[in-house]
């Protein structure tokens, strides 16, 4: 809670601006990882402040914090895991409303280096970020495609993401764990085995979106178009300047240029990020079906009742990308 209390006190000031200034838009990333460049992108490359916006970028640290945050009304939007967003509508804790996406998963199942398949597995300790985080129940329905059940078949234990999980790994302390882009190929590196990835499971499970609160979002919608058009020329910026993208990535990121290079490649190469910013309902639904097992099945079939696609179609409208 402390935590949360410093960024409302550190948000709160940006919530207002003075006739002529620029829209102030206060927004949380639940990490700082290459999923979510495009904020990074469209504040460097000043694409937010062309729309005459004003975004202040805050890091959390998980997916729990960001949205806590935009529930208390601190931030304006959020991109974070779907999963989250999911939770707190079906607990009644706030009107949400997924806008766009963020990112595909590009997680991947990483192990010893003797470890070359699913059934190696078997009888393993395996890391995960918390047992009841989504990415946990997300590795447990891979691993279930593959023939594997939990608690049964493996034991899980709470390592963190997917830095402190190379470092479980290649200590021995677990036998394998879930990773994410661009630190799998660091995994391969340091001679460990990429066993599988989550899209072999789950073709477009949508790891995350921006959210907002539907009140503030239907009384600032001009706004919330403008940023929205940004996001879009950051995204379309990246595919027509990847050396500089890669640069600006590699410092913004504190990554080794090469692995900035690998992941950046990556998320482009396989659309992690959808050039139009679009919600893919299939990869949406992946997630409602892990929601669902995390909370004993209370959570409705279709993922359209999460999204508001009316902002990005206005945007992508009067940008030219769509009739």
């Amino acid at each position: 809670m402390p935590s949360l209390i410093l960024i409302l006190m550190w948000l709160l000031p940006l919530a207002s601006a003075s006739a002529g200034e620029k829209f102030q838009i206060p927004v949380a990333a639940s990490a700082r990882v290459l999923g979510y460049a495009l904020l990074w992108v469209a504040d460097k490359k000043g694409f937010f402040g062309r729309e005459g916006l004003r975004v202040e970028v805050t890091v959390t640290r998980g997916t729990s914090l960001c949205l806590r945050a935009l529930v208390a009304e601190s931030i304006h939007a959020a991109l974070a895991g779907n999963d989250g967003v999911i939770a707190l509508v079906e607990k009644g804790v706030a009107d949400l409303a997924i806008i766009a996406g963020g990112s595909k998963s590009t997680h991947m199942i990483v192990g010893k280096k003797h470890i070359k398949k699913y059934e190696d597995l078997r009888g393993a300790t395996i890391g995960t970020s918390a047992s009841m985080s989504g990415t946990a129940f997300l590795l447990r329905r891979v691993l279930k495609a593959k023939g594997l059940e939990y608690p049964k078949d493996y034991s899980l234990v709470n390592v963190g993401g997917s830095g402190p999980m190379l470092i479980a790994i290649t200590s021995g302390n677990v036998a394998a764990g879930i990773v994410s882009v661009p630190l799998n190929f660091r995994a391969r590196q340091l001679g460990l085995s990429v066993i599988g990835k989550v899209t072999d499971v789950f073709p477009n499970y949508l790891f995350s979106s921006l959210a907002v609160r539907r009140p503030w979002a239907q009384e600032h919608r001009l706004q919330i178009v403008k940023f929205l058009k940004a996001l879009l020329k950051a995204r379309k910026w990246l595919e027509e300047n990847r050396d500089e993208g890669v640069t600006l990535l590699a410092e913004e990121l504190k990554l080794k240029p090469v692995l900035a290079r690998q992941g950046f490649d990556y998320y482009l190469d396989y659309r992690a990020w959808e050039p139009d910013l679009g919600i893919n309902l299939d990869g949406l639904n992946a997630v409602v079906g892990v929601y669902r097992d995390r909370a004993g099945g209370r959570a409705p079939p279709i993922a359209e009742k999460y999204v508001e696609l009316s902002y990005l179609k206005t945007a992508l409208k009067e940008m030219g990308w769509q009739q």
